[in-house]
């Protein structure tokens, strides 16, 4: 199992145990998480942006251009902002800590 710990807007640590390959986007969602993935994971929006613990963002591998560009459309956006569908789960990930951004919305619970 890897952990990972996300921290939402007002404060609630939520845990989550996923497999090697699972990913970031779909964990999230399966816990409740408010991140949409309007684009299902094509890096066609930034509705799963979530930021990333400073302590664990240099272990991530790093982002692509692609990513990138989407991240600068992400509201609330920072310096450890990643793309959560981008993300995929392996050992060295266990204890990721991550928080959902306050502008996090799922219109599909609407």
């Amino acid at each position: 199992m890897i952990r990972i710990v996300f921290t939402t807007a007002d404060g609630q640590t939520i845990e989550a145990d996923g497999q090697p390959g699972d990913n970031l986007l779909r964990l999230a969602q399966a816990k409740g998480l408010p991140l949409e993935g309007t684009c299902e994971g094509q890096m066609a929006c930034s509705t799963c942006h979530v930021i990333v613990a400073p302590d664990w963002f240099e272990r991530l591998p790093p982002a692509s251009e692609d990513e990138e560009d989407m991240l600068d459309l992400a509201v609330g956006a920072c310096r450890t902002s990643r793309l959560s569908c981008q993300i995929e789960l392996s050992p060295d990930l266990d204890g990721l800590s991550l928080k959902v951004p306050a502008e996090a919305r799922d219109m599909r619970r609407f």
